[in-house]
């Protein structure tokens, strides 16, 4: 029998159908060039982008900002384009194919060059990032009991890729410089989508991830077929997303975000109101108080990639054991280290009825961001004469807050599909997708005030040090406060909404 008449049922690989894998390498190699990217981003700004500038911190703080805000915003409308036109299959190459060439364009020195990459990589994460994920779902019929293990293989491959490319790329760019890091980035999300490609090529997928409607698909508007026209629209959206970030100086994207975020809120209040049940709107009222701690949490968490990544490099001792942009691939090797033992903790809990509701585990987690960061503050007692710290202090720290991620991250997903009305499932992903982005104007606002005003290129010492470590201080003392809250009032959230877990 041929392989293109075998059924997707009969390619099977370690008990999952085959195509599993092919995404999962697909997805490896896509987040191995996003976070070895990611990992040399702040820096570079620093160091390249801004350095004649005195605000280079500042400038380098609301530019990360705006395009880790837009990264994941672009995902709702990217989603949205391929459940109604493009389909899965043409949605993922549509969106590697922008990323690999923002990568390749990072590798130009020019600083219109650099804000252009940046677009084509929020472009194509849009198409990309959402697409893969909800792929590997419809490999699997309803009901399927071996759909939650396809996602913890898949969800490993992405841990892995964060892992790894900030070590391979920061290498790159401590060896030759920053645009070899970038440029294996590139490479990295052109392996991914050669993954990809050879799964349709060999028919692992079948016909998963075509197109919803062919007439659609097909369908001419200013005489040009949306298979076409969508592609043609991507890339022209590019400049003005350049030129978005490139405005640090105003912030426009702040602004929008501003408005997005009210005009969820009133849009999420008059569902509220309008739902017949008491338990329906329990419920939601449940996805919403989730929402909102994970955005907290990753306002925090995704401070590794800015503030943490600039204090590594100015102040703490790394000598001999990594670079400042390496430290980036901790958080994913304490994933993938501690995923099964926490996932086996919450299985032990569950069978003696002791595993903690939804809002004790997100309390928790906030609690854990707080104490790493706590860790970070206190670095400065074993600080040397150059106001360097130990490199423990921020290994510890890393440990720590992926601790709090399992708590919370694994979760919040899965609970936000169960409490969200069947009518607005979608909506309500679209707004959990939104959440990172609106961390990302956690992150900008945190990262400005820590900001470092100098043209001095060794910039550091305990004058920089200090800074840091009240910051984190005060960081610590918010994700602390925050945590205690929420547990503090998950009886009465019991007591007002019942057995919403």
């Amino acid at each position: 029998m041929s392989k293109s008449i075998i059924s997707t049922e009969e390619q099977q690989l370690f008990g999952h159908p085959k195509g599993l894998f092919y995404l999962f390498f697909a997805e490896l190699w896509e987040r191995f060039s996003f976070y070895g990217m990611r990992a040399l981003l702040t820096l570079y700004m620093v160091e390249k982008i801004f350095k004649a500038i005195a605000e280079r911190d500042t400038a380098t703080a609301v530019v990360y900002a705006s395009y880790g805000s837009l990264v994941y915003a672009s995902t709702v409308i990217g989603g949205q384009i391929s459940d109604k036109i493009l389909g899965m299959r043409a949605s993922i190459f549509l969106g590697g194919i922008l990323m690999a060439l923002g990568h390749f364009v990072l590798a130009i020195e020019n600083d219109i060059a650099f804000f252009l990459a940046l677009a084509l990589i929020v472009v194509g994460n849009g198409f990309f990032k959402p697409n893969i994920s909800t792929f590997v779902g419809s490999l699997y019929k309803e009901g399927d009991v071996r759909k939650d293990s396809g996602f913890t293989i898949f969800y490993m491959g992405i841990n892995i890729g964060g892992m790894v490319a900030p070590f391979l790329c920061g290498l790159l760019a401590l060896k030759y410089g920053y645009h070899y890091g970038f440029g294996l980035a590139g490479i990295g999300m052109l392996t991914g989508l050669f993954a990809f490609w050879r799964g349709i090529k060999t028919n692992v997928f079948g016909d998963k991830g075509m197109p919803p409607s062919k007439e659609v698909y097909e369908k001419k508007l200013v005489g040009i077929p949306q298979k076409t026209l969508i592609p043609i629209v991507a890339f022209l959206a590019a400049p003005g997303i350049a030129w978005l970030l490139a405005a640090w100086r105003d912030n426009y994207v702040s602004f929008i975000f501003k408005f997005i975020g009210v005009a969820v809120l009133v849009y999420l209040g008059y569902i509220i109101f309008n739902l017949k049940t008491n338990e329906a709107r329990k419920k939601l009222i449940m996805a919403v108080l989730i929402t909102f701690f994970m955005t907290l949490f990753w306002g925090f968490h995704e401070l590794s990639g800015s503030v943490i990544t600039l204090f590594a490099s100015r102040n703490v001792d790394l000598d001999g054991i990594m670079s400042a942009s390496q430290t980036n691939g901790l958080n994913s090797m304490f994933i993938i280290i501690l995923a099964i033992p926490i996932s086996l903790l919450w299985g032990y809990l569950s069978k003696r009825n002791m595993n903690p509701r939804t809002p004790y585990k997100f309390g928790l987690g906030l609690l854990l961001a707080g104490a790493s960061f706590y860790i970070l503050s206190i670095s400065g007692a074993s600080a040397d004469e150059n106001g360097m710290v130990p490199f423990y202090y921020l290994f510890a720290m890393y440990f720590i807050i992926s601790v709090g991620e399992l708590f919370m991250s694994p979760v919040g997903l899965s609970k936000i599909t169960d409490l969200s009305p069947k009518n607005i499932v979608a909506f309500m992903m679209g707004v959990w997708f939104l959440s990172s982005a609106f961390a990302f104007q956690i992150v900008g606002f945190i990262s400005e005030q820590l900001a470092i005003e100098s043209t001095d290129a060794n910039v550091g010492g305990l004058e920089t040090l200090t800074i840091y470590t009240d910051g984190f201080h005060l960081i610590a003392l918010y994700a602390i406060g925050a945590g205690a809250i929420v547990l503090v009032f998950s009886p009465l959230m019991k007591k007002l909404l019942g057995n919403v877990h």
